[in-house]
């Protein structure tokens, strides 16, 4: 079962087209990079995904759920990291954690566990006491990861993720979210607007004026265009480009 299947979706702003007919499918376990420049409809894409938005055409599935027929439990299978932060500053670490947990139904024993858990793994143990205000970007970005883990689910969708890092911490970022799809099997969808962020061997999305124009693994689309990767993103996102 794909851990996301994007069918036929088209969204509107009145007269303006922000997403035409997209298509994709996630499998599991994979790191998939959406790449698009400022307005190509990444922002609209994510705000259906995460349900901020009705879907006005096609349907979205998560973990085989509909979000049109079975909204709770699609939204179940979904972790989501967006590009502003949403942890409450005033709380620490793990009160952050614990306050979705109870979000999320799990019970008191089921909550200690998975938090002591993503703390191990986040590498934040040391600082569960310490409020979110008092952490660099950074650690932040880690919290916020933590979080949207602790329910389990089959996808974790980050969005510009990693916007106002320095570039150190970018690059850690980007590396700690890998590890976590190949040690835990959940599917990554990381929508970026930087090349640097994506490797060779990912799944590649890139998305203009609404339209997907390229999809695919990145080298076998390297190899097929005979691009590097800035020269294929120049060319499919030239204004007016074909889908």
């Amino acid at each position: 079962m794909n851990a996301l299947d994007v069918s036929a979706v088209s969204f509107a702003y009145g007269a303006r087209n922000a997403l035409v007919d997209v298509n994709f499918s996630l499998a599991p376990g994979r790191f998939t990079a959406l790449l698009g420049p400022n307005g190509a409809g990444k922002s609209t894409l994510i705000a259906l995904l995460t349900r901020l938005y009705d879907l006005q055409s096609g349907d979205i599935r998560v973990g085989g759920y509909s979000l049109r027929e079975a909204p709770r439990a699609a939204l179940q299978q979904l972790g989501v990291v967006f590009q502003q932060s949403t942890l409450d500053l005033d709380l620490s670490v793990e009160q952050n954690l614990r306050y979705h947990a109870a979000l999320h139904g799990l019970s008191r024993r089921e909550t200690g566990l998975r938090v002591e858990a993503e703390l191990a793994r986040q590498a934040l143990g040391e600082r569960r006491r310490e409020k979110v205000r008092e952490l660099n970007g950074g650690h932040r970005r880690r919290v916020e990861i933590a979080r949207a883990l602790l329910h389990e689910p089959r996808l974790l969708l980050l969005d510009e993720a990693s916007v106002g890092l320095d570039p150190a911490s970018r690059l850690a970022l980007n590396q700690h979210v890998r590890t976590l799809c190949q040690e835990q099997g959940i599917s990554v969808l990381w929508t970026t607007h930087l090349l640097d962020e994506v490797d060779a061997d990912d799944a590649l999305m890139i998305l203009h004026q609404g339209r997907l124009v390229a999809s695919g693994q990145l080298d076998d689309l390297l190899l097929e265009q005979g691009d590097d990767l800035s020269q294929l993103f120049a060319r499919v996102t030239t204004k007016g480009a074909p889908a």
